[in-house]
């Protein structure tokens, strides 16, 4: 199904944190590390399978692991580096029969200041959990997504924004938390309240931190949204290392 910007309705204010005038998520145009070595532009898509026939998610504990839906047959895995870190790890992994395959993985970015459990509004931190993934969009074409797609020019992110920003939302990826899900990235809805937080994303890498979200590569972000399958019912398991193995 695709669905255009006109029939969701959209807030021409809001993208990733940018809700009306408030910037809450992901990128609020500061912070651009030059030097990062795991920047966009260094980084390259290991798109090839490289693990078969695994039993469960690796490195994931018997808390997180037991919120993977039964019937989730894709997981993408956001392995952060530490809990107050930037940086971190995403694998995409997929189910046949009764195991897992890493179908690929790339390096990443998530909050610049690392995760927490109990995320608030502009704490600088991604949420800790298991997540649905159902809703996806950008300022750019639909690329072949499976998920519901939104094109909007409403997504795009502000021009105020200093320039290496300016194409994080070109494909976004909604991640469940404090939304209401069959909408576009974008809807400001909050069900749990403002202070919650809410407007996390998958999208697309400016070289260093974020204000909540995760971002990859624009290679990575085409492959999950030409391969996550709402049929699958694939969610996102995130969180630093040591939290995740807990």
């Amino acid at each position: 199904m695709r669905i255009s910007g006109a029939v969701r309705v959209v807030v021409s204010a809001a993208a990733c944190g940018v809700l009306l005038t408030t910037l809450t998520s992901c990128g609020d145009g500061g912070d651009t590390k030059k030097g990062d070595p795991a920047s966009a532009g260094a980084r390259k898509d290991k798109d090839k399978p490289q693990t078969t026939g695994l039993k469960s998610i690796p490195d994931v504990g018997d808390r997180l692991r037991s919120q993977i839906p039964d019937d989730s047959r894709q997981v993408v895995a956001v392995y952060g580096e530490g809990k107050n870190s930037a940086q971190s790890t995403v694998v995409l992994y997929q189910r046949t029969g009764s195991t897992w395959d890493k179908a690929a993985g790339w390096k990443a970015h998530n909050g610049r200041k690392g995760w927490t459990p109990d995320h608030h509004e502009d704490d600088k931190r991604s949420p800790v959990g298991v997540f649905t993934l159902t809703d996806a969009g950008g300022a750019l074409p639909d690329p072949g997504a499976l998920l519901p797609y939104t094109e909007s020019a409403a997504i795009q992110a502000p021009r105020y924004w200093t320039k290496p920003y300016w194409h994080d939302f070109d494909y976004v990826i909604a991640i469940d938390y404090n939304r209401v899900k069959g909408t576009a990235p974008n809807d400001p809805t909050r069900p749990e309240g403002q202070s919650k937080g809410g407007s996390i994303w998958l999208h697309m890498d400016h070289g260093s931190g974020t204000s909540a979200c995760v971002s990859l590569p624009k290679a990575a972000m085409v492959k999950l949204l030409r391969t996550l399958d709402p049929k699958q019912n694939p969610v996102v398991l995130m969180g630093d290392r040591a939290t995740l193995k807990a």
